[in-house]
């Protein structure tokens, strides 16, 4: 072992993200998490508890308390995947307080909704460990959030004082049905883009959803599921095709076809009842 002119071992020279400077953006990515889709993945079943009773005020606080836990649920993450960096401590602390000042109201208010920690606990703790520094996201870890925010559904149900069980039940599987149907687009397109099993599994998946709607739903919900089912046909073949490309298919396109998607699925569950 080489040692200095004064026998002391020499110290470690700074790590890569000690040596390098903040962009621009840091500050920014601080407090805002690069997740678009999750905010898509927040109010889908939110809207859609709406639909199934009516709207009212106490649900604005279930959003801002949503908004809150996503946002302190991802910067709890980027804080593990960056080695717990000091950094973040400051947003997640801001986020962590209000998430708890805000679900504690709700609950006060509202005792019963605190049984959607039996979904929202292990779900969340699925998904920090999926957050761990060098691990793969893998499809659990975005489906653990997908059943995190599907409680969504029956709590601003709940929260508005018209609770019908069957109703909120019928909205809640639309919810899960539109959430993992996009969580399977998505990632064939990214995560698993040229995963051709993965691309047909996703179509697969999408064409029973048609089928369920044609069954058990009105007609417009099985239009809805058929148009869902073409761009999960399109998005693989368009962003093969594109591959190498001057204009590749990007996770921002991606995502404005899924905004797309996210408002067909709640205008309709507004407009026709399920």
């Amino acid at each position: 072992m080489s040692r200095t002119s004064g026998g002391a071992s020499p110290r470690p020279g700074p790590t890569a993200s000690e040596r390098t400077p903040p962009g621009p953006g840091a500050g920014r990515s601080l407090w805002f998490p690069h997740q678009h889709g999750a905010w898509a993945m927040l109010a889908v079943p939110l809207l859609l508890g709406v639909a199934a009773s009516r709207p009212d005020p106490w649900q604005l606080v279930l959003a801002a308390a949503a908004v809150a836990g996503y946002l302190a649920a991802a910067t709890a993450q980027a804080w593990m995947r960056a080695r717990r960096r000091p950094s973040f401590l400051p947003s997640l602390r801001v986020y962590g307080v209000a998430f708890a000042v805000l679900a504690a109201v709700l609950v006060l208010a509202h005792p019963p909704i605190a049984l959607a920690a039996v979904v929202v606990v292990p779900a969340a703790t699925i998904a920090l460990a999926g957050a761990r520094p060098g691990a793969r996201r893998e499809i659990g870890d975005t489906l653990a959030q997908v059943a995190e925010a599907l409680v969504l559904t029956p709590v601003a149900a709940y929260v508005s004082g018209s609770f019908e069980p069957a109703t909120v039940a019928v909205y809640t599987a639309i919810s899960a049905a539109y959430l993992v149907a996009t969580v399977l687009v998505v990632r064939s397109v990214i995560r698993e883009r040229g995963n051709t099993a993965f691309a047909v599994g996703s179509v697969v998946y999408h064409v029973a959803l048609v089928a369920a709607a044609a069954i058990w739903l009105p007609a417009a919900y099985a239009v809805v599921a058929a148009g869902l089912t073409i761009r999960a046909i399109a998005l693989p073949l368009v962003q093969r095709r594109a591959a190498g490309g001057p204009r590749p298919l990007r996770p921002v396109h991606v995502g404005a076809v899924e905004a797309v998607a996210a408002l067909a699925v709640v205008v309709v569950a507004f407009a026709v009842p399920a």
